[in-house]
This record gives structure tokens, C-alpha cells and sequence, in this order.
């Protein structure tokens, strides 16, 4: 009875068998086995990895004309590497402004999607949302994600947006007072860094034939559109790829073979006629 009691216990109301996502079988190791220092080594590798391209972004930046404070405020503020470089890239080009803030805007906006899955996922109190919500971005999901227990998700969460924010800001710092010496930054291709982080970590994700198609058809699109139109409006048009995509592939199930109902047979009907 004992042991019953104690296995109940471990278990999640939702289902039995399920290990509870916040508990934790020792005070180093996750409910599944998976040591805290594992967590905080993954974590630390992702958040320094992708920390150190702040000093592309700082140095595109400046070399495209924005102001050190202006640099700096981008990234301790926005925080999100594909909408910042997006933006500079758009103003370095002789974009609107309006034309390359919606352009980064649209990007950022996939952080809102995020966040609805981390809260579930994390349930942090409500005090410490706020601040949360500044480091919801592609690595912090990434890592929490891939955590088996809500013990873990929390401090991948907590180590990857801590180091990659910290790290993020003084390697813009660093970038925008060195773009001066680096001279011609296009000549070092350091504007290409930060989408190429972003690629990187977005391939894995594309798992399915739909997926794939959407983010083909977007650089398509994207490539088409760039010589034709103004900086930062093919970024918003190479949006539309989503709901293309659906749409062919809803298009195409509602077009597919039907599949004909059972028929009646003779015997049936002569029966059904004789029961009235």
C-alpha cells in the first residue's frame, strides 16, 4: 500500500504513469534522470553560440548609419537578432523607416506564438511574467522546448535568456565602437551573420512536407520581389507563403476522389418495403 501511495503521488492527474512535469527525483536530476548541470551546459552552449553575433549585428549597424545609443537601445530593447537585422538592413538600404519597422515588426511577431506555448509549458507566477515575456525568443524556446520536465524547461529558459542577453548586449556594444576600424563592413560580410543564425536554427525545425513548402515559396519570393520593390516590403510580402501554401493543399483535398457510400442491396430494399 505503501508503495502505491508513493507511486500515485509521483504521478500527474491527467494521465497515470506520467512523472508530475514540476517535480524532481533528487535535487541535481529532473523527474526523467536529466542531471540540472546538463541543462545549464546546453543552455550555456546555445546563449554563447548565438551571443557572439551581437558583435555582427553592432557592427551592421553602425556601419549603416545608426548612432552607438541608438545600436545599443535596438538590442536591449527588442532583442530579437532576425527583426534588428532586418531593420538595419532595410534603413541601410534607403528603406522607409515606417516600410522597415513593420518589416521587423511582422518578424517579431512570431515571439507572441511562442510565448502562448511557454506559458503553458513553464507556468511561471504572474509577477515574473513581464520580464519573461523580454526574453521570448527563437534559442529561448528552442531549449525549453526540449527539456523533459517543467523543472528543466525553466532554467533552460532561465540560463539561455540571461546569457544570450547579457552576452547579446555587450557584443553590440563591442561591434558598433569596432565598426570604425573594421572599415567597408559589407567587405567582411558580417551583415549575412545574423540571418544565417536564424536559418541555422530554423532548418531542424521544418519537419514536414507543409513547413518546407511555406518556407520555400517565402524565399522565393523574398528573392523575386528584392530587385522590384522598396527595403523591407518583399519581407512582408514573402509572408503571404503560409496562407498560399494552405490554400493549394486545401484546394487539393477538396478536390481528391470521394469515396463512394455502401449501396443498398435489392434484398435490403424489398425488406425495408415489406417492414412499412
Amino acid at each position: 500500500m505503501a508503495e502505491q501511495t508513493a507511486c500515485t503521488a509521483g504521478t500527474r492527474a491527467d494521465g497515470p504513469g506520467r512523472p508530475d512535469t514540476g517535480g524532481s527525483a533528487g535535487p541535481d536530476t529532473g523527474a526523467r534522470g536529466k542531471p540540472d548541470a546538463a541543462v545549464v551546459r546546453d543552455a550555456l552552449g546555445v546563449g554563447v553560440a548565438v551571443g557572439l553575433s551581437g558583435f555582427a549585428f553592432g557592427v551592421t549597424s553602425a556601419g549603416g548609419g545608426l548612432t552607438l545609443l541608438q545600436t545599443c537601445a535596438l538590442s536591449l530593447l527588442v532583442f530579437t537578432g532576425a527583426s534588428q537585422f532586418a531593420l538595419v538592413g532595410a534603413l541601410a538600404a534607403g528603406g522607409n523607416p515606417f516600410t522597415a519597422a513593420a518589416g521587423a515588426f511582422f518578424l517579431g511577431v512570431r515571439n507572441a506564438f511562442y510565448g502562448l506555448r511557454l506559458s503553458q509549458l513553464l507556468a511561471l507566477p504572474r509577477a515574473v511574467r513581464p520580464f519573461a515575456a523580454q526574453w521570448v525568443i527563437d534559442e529561448t524556446t528552442a531549449v525549453a522546448l526540449a527539456q523533459p520536465t517543467r523543472r528543466a524547461a525553466r532554467i533552460g529558459f532561465t540560463v539561455t535568456g540571461l546569457s544570450l542577453y547579457l552576452l547579446w548586449n555587450l557584443t553590440t556594444l563591442l561591434g558598433a565602437l569596432g565598426a570604425e576600424a573594421l572599415g567597408d563592413t559589407d567587405a567582411w560580410g558580417l551583415d549575412a551573420a545574423g540571418p544565417a543564425v536564424f536559418l541555422a536554427l530554423l532548418a531542424p525545425m521544418l519537419t514536414s512536407a507543409t513547413e518546407r513548402a511555406v518556407a520555400g515559396l517565402a524565399v522565393v519570393l523574398g528573392l523575386v520581389l528584392l530587385p522590384v520593390l522598396p527595403a523591407g516590403v518583399p519581407v512582408l510580402l514573402a509572408a503571404l507563403a503560409a496562407p498560399a501554401v494552405l490554400w493549394v493543399q486545401g484546394r487539393r483535398r477538396g478536390a481528391g476522389p470521394r469515396r463512394p457510400g455502401p449501396v443498398a442491396s435489392s434484398g435490403s430494399d424489398e425488406s425495408a418495403e415489406d417492414g412499412r
